[in-house]
C-alpha cells in the first residue's frame, strides 16, 4: 500500500529509543524527512542514516522551543508532529508518591505535548497534509492503580487531542492519539519489575497477570504502534481526527 509519505517532514519527540525510534525509522523507510530529539545523546549518535537528531530535555520548555523551531527551519516546514516523549513515572500507592515525581511525570508526558504543539502549529497550518499524532496509553482510557501520575497524564493527552482536533480541524490539521497497551520492550519490563518488587512477587507472576487481562495474551509490538502512526499521518487517514485509538490486543483492565 502506497502511503504517500515520501518527502513528508516529520518531528518525533523522544525518538532516540523505544517506540519513538521505531516510529522514526518507519517514517524514514517510507521516504519521509525525519528529525527527532532525545535526552539520551548516546542514542542520538546511533541513529540510522536518513534520521537527524537534536539533544533536548522535554521537561524544559526552552529546550522544546529550541528543538522544534530548529527542526522546522532545517526541514523547511512540517507535515507531521509525533508527540511521543514520555516517562513511566513512579509506581506506588498515591500517599507514597513524591509530589516531585508526580510533577515530573505530568510535565514530560502531558505538558511537553502542549509546548511542542504550540511551537509547531504555525508550520503545520502551511502543510497540505498536516497531522499531529499524540502518544497516550491504555492507562488513558482504563486508569492504572499504583500508576496514578502516568494514568492522569495519559488521560490528559486524550483531552488535549480531542480539543486540538476541534480547534485545528477547520485549518486542515488532523489530531489523533494512539493508546498503546502492554508494549514489548525494556521500558515495559522495568515497569513490571517495579510492580513485582513493590508487591513482593516474582516478575513472571506479574507478567502473567498483566497478559491475562489481554484477549490476545501477548505483548503489542512497537512496530504495530508505528504502523498506526504512519496511517494517521498519510493521506489515507485524511478523514480521521479527534480519535483515541487503542492498540492493545483487547486489554480489559490494567492491574
Amino acid at each position: 500500500m502506497e502511503l504517500g509519505l515520501k518527502g513528508a517532514r516529520v518531528i518525533v519527540t523522544g525518538g532516540g529509543g523505544g517506540i519513538g525510534r521505531i516510529i522514526a525509522e518507519s517514517f524514514a523507510a517510507e521516504g519521509a524527512i525525519v528529525h527527532v530529539c532525545d535526552v539520551d545523546e548516546a542514542a542520538l549518535s546511533s541513529l540510522p542514516e536518513g534520521i537527524t537528531g537534536t539533544p533536548a530535555d522535554m521537561g524544559e520548555p526552552a529546550e522544546i522551543e529550541r528543538f522544534v523551531t530548529s527542526a522546522i527551519d532545517t526541514m523547511g516546514g512540517l507535515d507531521c508532529l509525533v508527540n511521543n516523549a514520555g516517562i513511566a513515572g513512579p509506581t506506588g500507592n498515591v500517599d507514597d508518591i513524591d509530589p516531585a515525581d508526580w510533577d515530573a511525570c505530568l510535565n514530560i508526558c502531558l505538558t511537553s505535548q502542549f509546548h511542542a504543539t504550540r511551537h509547531a502549529v504555525a508550520a503545520l497550518r502551511q502543510s497540505e497534509n498536516a497531522s499531529i499524532v499524540n502518544l497516550s496509553s491504555l492507562a488513558g482510557r482504563l486508569g492504572f492503580g499504583m500508576r496514578t501520575p502516568y494514568a492522569a497524564a495519559k488521560w490528559g493527552v486524550v483531552g488535549l487531542t480531542k480539543s486540538l482536533a476541534i480547534e485545528l480541524g477547520p485549518e486542515g490539521v488532523r489530531v489523533n492519539a494512539i493508546l498503546p497497551g502492554i508494549v514489548a520492550g525494556e521500558r515495559q519490563r522495568r515497569v513490571l519489575e517495579a510492580k513485582a518488587q513493590r508487591q513482593g512477587r516474582s516478575f513472571d507472576e506479574i507478567e502473567a497477570q498483566a497478559l491475562s487481562n489481554t484477549s490476545m495474551r501477548d505483548y503489542v509490538q512497537p512496530e504495530e504502534i508505528a504502523t498506526q502512526a504512519l496511517y494517521l499521518a498519510s493521506r489515507l487517514g485524511r478523514g480521521i481526527s479527534g480519535q483515541a485509538i487503542s492498540i492493545c490486543g483487547d486489554t480489559q483492565t490494567l492491574t
